[in-house]
């Protein structure tokens, strides 16, 4: 088939109301979900299985035969049965001849064999066409119908007919077939449910160590030292009161992280004066999970502004706010309102509020729905522009709040600096070598060599 025909058949929609019958070896729980769903769509399907007995698990308007007659009844068989049964296809081999072989199957661990699943199910039946699919779609979300969070089907093989009838048969079921290429491919595709969440990695073990991290800075300074020397009992800060310190502080510097690897990458690519070189893999998987970065931080900061909501419901701050209306009253005399508190307050405040507005913002342009109805350049003005106001405006926040710890002698217990002083050191390094890497004359030679200028083109390959 020569390449126009090809591309035509991957264009044209199949206008055919009559669905072909597919055939489907195996009755487990995907076999008889993908089967049910199949019967849904218009497809007619017959089973096949060593037993021919009809059983109450079968969806009813499919049949039941035995193998070779059941694949000799449709053009397109799906192999819903493990690797390691596989042997018993090899004396189907005459009737398997130029059928199209779908296989949906798994593995329980990476790369557990030399070859993938459908390569060695190709090897099997050279005669066939072996098509890779289905591998990423759950039995569960076939009969549930929630298929949301998973409607990509992932397919790959080496005849491009075969294919394009797997993914006509994939969009008639309302998901969305993704070409992966050729068989080649399907090892790639077969790890795919095993893997578990690779691009969150990194960023849920950063974010838990610096959560720990200043979860036991806090403890110590909040209710260990205040104890030992003012025997003072605030163990139940632990509750409320540190994690409400923590969460701001987590986000704060997370979204700092969001930013520093192109401040990184800018550094570089000005010191090598040129952009047709690989970055270090360090900083290419970081920049790979700046997204995960945000969502994390987005997520801290939300917990902090719940955190915020309740405190006023604490029982400690009940008591306390008493207590000062008491000694007011005791004293006969009325504490006139501090206006430069009160700025500082409100400044405080507001700064926060609009900060979240935009790390929310910056959050809902980052999910895929809403990232695909904006162009790159708005895409990029939302996550550049707007973030890198976002992380002013809380680290503004911050700044406000906890300045008047930064030359307070009582805040440096044990002489150690105070949480929100910790917390500004990578976001202000980041702003900071931002607004140097803006200045006119950084900024242009930067620009210039994005554009593709060279400093030294030798490096060029």
């Amino acid at each position: 088939m020569n390449k126009n025909s090809s591309n035509t058949m991957a264009l044209a929609p199949n206008t055919s109301n009559k669905r072909e019958t597919v055939c489907i070896f195996g009755t487990g729980d995907f076999g008889r979900a993908l089967g049910h769903k199949m019967i849904q769509s218009g497809y007619p399907v017959v089973y096949g299985s060593r037993s021919t007995q009809i059983s109450n698990l079968i969806p009813k308007d499919a049949e039941v035969l035995g193998h070779t007659e059941a694949a000799q009844k449709a053009s397109i068989i799906i192999i819903a049965i493990q690797r390691q049964h596989y042997n018993f296809l090899t004396p189907l081999a005459e009737v398997l001849h130029g059928k199209v072989l779908v296989d949906i199957s798994n593995n329980l661990k990476l790369n557990q064999y030399p070859e993938s699943n459908a390569e060695y199910l190709a090897q099997l039946l050279p005669g066939s066409k072996v098509v890779k699919g289905f591998n990423t779609v759950s039995a569960w979300a076939l009969q549930s119908g929630t298929l949301d969070a998973s409607r990509q089907v992932f397919v790959c093989g080496d005849d491009v007919e075969a294919k394009q009838m797997v993914m006509n048969i994939v969009r008639a079921l309302s998901l969305t077939p993704v070409d992966k290429g050729s068989l080649l491919a399907a090892q790639e595709i077969e790890n795919y449910p095993l893997q578990l969440f690779p691009m969150w990695k990194l960023p849920i073990f950063l974010s838990l160590g610096l959560t720990v991290f200043f979860f036991l800075y806090c403890l110590v300074l909040d209710v260990i030292c205040t104890y030992i020397y003012e025997k003072n009992n605030f163990a139940f800060f632990i509750a409320i009161a540190i994690p409400n310190r923590v969460c701001p502080v987590v986000a704060l510097i997370l979204l700092a992280l969001v930013y520093l690897p192109g401040i990184f990458a800018a550094i570089i690519q000005l010191y090598r004066g040129t952009k047709y070189r690989r970055f270090p893999d360090w900083l290419d998987k970081w920049m790979l999970c700046r997204k995960q970065l945000g969502l994390i931080a987005l997520a801290f900061a939300s917990l902090h502004v719940v955190f915020t909501l309740v405190t006023p419901l604490r029982a400690f701050v009940s008591w306390r706010t008493g207590k000062g209306i008491i000694s007011q009253a005791l004293n006969n005399k009325t504490e006139p309102l501090n206006y430069t508190n009160a700025w500082i307050s409100d400044s405080y405040l507001a700064l926060g509020i609009l900060g979240y507005f935009l790390f929310v913002l910056l959050g809902i342009t980052s999910l895929p729905s809403v990232s695909n109805n904006v162009n790159w350049r708005e895409f990029r003005f939302v996550q550049s522009k707007l973030g890198y106001l976002s992380l002013i405006l809380c680290t503004a926040h911050t700044l406000v709040y906890g300045g008047k710890w930064f030359l307070s002698p009582s805040a440096y217990k044990w002489y150690l600096p105070n949480i929100y002083i910790l917390s500004l050191i990578v976001p202000c390094a980041v702003l900071v070598v931002k607004f140097v890497l803006i200045i006119p004359c950084i900024d242009k030679p930067l620009v210039k060599i994005r554009q593709g200028w060279e400093r030294n083109p030798k490096y060029s390959e």
